[in-house]
């Protein structure tokens, strides 16, 4: 990792583990419901409490994610949204933030068209810190991870209740900038998130990395959010913010008036959560916290 700009997740972290609370990370798509919408969306999170954010990368097929964030591929997509946009995208919101970390999160197809070499130019000039590609799995490392982290960019694996010890040190292998534990099985914004179960999750993961664990999918509210936020170093939310993204669209798929504010209200409330979890954490709580291992 010698890329400057790379150090961004790190530093991120390392701050958050001073303040002495786990970091909120937003996830929206790129371009969704248009680009200039987008990007007012993506400059206003940090401000509303977001930590890292997490950037889509429209698609026409996201197998992984339930109909939400399938919905708002095709709004972005419909609107002129591509992997050259979402680049652009990325670069102006840098022309006025250079600390928060972004990372770009999708499907292999795109950047292939695009070409690896060049997606990884682009994206370093961009100001990207990290991918998060969730159809490449680590056997197929020397298509984009290994480039990806020779040139600087973090390689950012999932996690799932189904890895296994057997599997879990090949998933730990030539990753970077933290871990994403999906903490359900099944696709994105279908199911509600098990505080408990994620605790042992987490607990199962720390002895085996030390890299910064971060926990999405099935968090949609601040309470949801908070108890994450006990227990892992990061909350990842996108379904939620998602669906105030559609509500606030017209039936074309365009944005209405209070749409942004909508969207950042939601993310407000629910950093609000996270940043205070562990101020008022049960004493389960915080025994699992203090015996974690890097909190």
């Amino acid at each position: 990792m010698g890329n400057a700009a790379a150090d961004r997740i790190a530093e991120r972290f390392a701050g958050l583990r001073a303040e002495g609370r786990a970091g909120f990370v937003t996830f929206v798509t790129a371009g969704d419901p248009d680009f200039e919408t987008s990007l007012a969306i993506v400059k206003g999170l940090p401000a509303a409490g977001a930590d890292l954010i997490e950037l889509g990368m429209p698609f026409s097929d996201p197998m992984a994610d339930g109909p939400a964030i399938q919905a708002s591929s095709q709004r972005a997509l419909k609107a002129g949204g591509s992997l050259k946009r979402t680049l652009e995208l990325v670069g102006a919101f840098r022309d006025g933030d250079d600390g928060t970390p972004v990372v770009l999160m999708g499907y292999y197809n795109p950047i292939y068209i695009y070409g690896v070499e060049r997606f990884i130019d682009d994206a370093l000039a961009a100001g990207v810190d990290g991918l998060i590609v969730v159809d490449l799995p680590p056997e197929e490392d020397e298509e984009l991870c290994l480039p990806a982290l020779e040139a600087g960019l973090h390689f950012i694996r999932l996690a799932t209740p189904t890895t296994d010890e057997k599997r879990l040190p090949k998933v730990l292998t030539n990753t970077s900038g933290f871990i994403y534990f999906v903490s359900i099985t099944g696709i994105t914004g279908t199911k509600s998130v098990d505080s408990e179960a994620v605790a042992g999750a987490v607990s199962r993961l720390r002895e085996s990395t030390e890299l910064p664990i971060a926990v999405g999918f099935g968090i949609k509210t601040p309470e949801q959010a908070a108890a994450i936020a006990r227990v892992a170093d990061a909350a990842v939310v996108g379904s939620a913010l998602v669906n105030r993204i559609a509500e606030g669209a017209d039936a074309s798929g365009e944005a209405k008036a209070g749409l942004v504010a909508s969207v950042l209200e939601c993310a407000r409330e629910l950093a609000e959560g996270v940043r205070n979890a562990r101020l008022d954490a049960p004493a389960a709580g915080d025994r699992r916290l203090s015996s974690a291992k890097g909190s």
